[in-house]
């Protein structure tokens, strides 16, 4: 029997693509329960924090649904739209998002307090949301923006 690797096995064993970081002065720990939170429900600040600033979850059209595997979910998107395939190790402080492009990010401790990192993978170039205005070079500043973000909500909620 040949089981398929999971989506965080998949991506571990691609080199990134593109990196960005950002830190916080917050413990590890808080920061990823934070980050790290996945439920069945509507996509925003409070579920799914790295996709809460995507264009269908602003709208409210972005729903994540539990998958057969623990840690696995999908995000739902209205319309003609692929889901997204969604994985959370919470052992290593690490989610996985793949979409029209595959990505990960991984909470570590770092001097300053909590340092994320978020790097992208694969990215399907011939895809609509690659091709919509997001050629390679503007990738990193679209991650950038994304990440700051991100750590803005959590910075936010831990008061740091």
């Amino acid at each position: 029997m040949h089981s398929t690797p999971s989506l965080l096995d998949g991506l571990d064993a691609l080199p990134a693509r593109w990196e960005v970081q950002g830190t916080l002065a917050a413990p590890v720990a808080a920061v990823a329960e934070l980050l790290l939170v996945v439920r069945e429900g509507r996509v925003g600040d409070d579920n799914l924090l790295v996709l809460a600033r995507a264009s269908a979850a602003r709208k409210g059209a972005m729903t994540v649904v539990a998958g057969s595997a623990a840690g696995t979910y999908r995000a739902e998107l209205a319309g003609p739209v692929e889901p997204v395939a969604i994985q959370v190790d919470r052992d290593r402080s690490r989610i996985a998002v793949q979409s029209w492009y595959a990505g990960v990010h991984t909470v570590t401790a770092c001097p300053a307090g909590t340092r994320v990192t978020h790097s992208v993978h694969r990215v399907l170039p011939h895809h609509p949301g690659f091709a919509a205005g997001i050629a390679e070079l503007g990738l990193r500043t679209r991650m950038s923006r994304d990440l700051r973000q991100v750590l803005a909500v959590i910075a936010d909620r831990l008061g740091c």
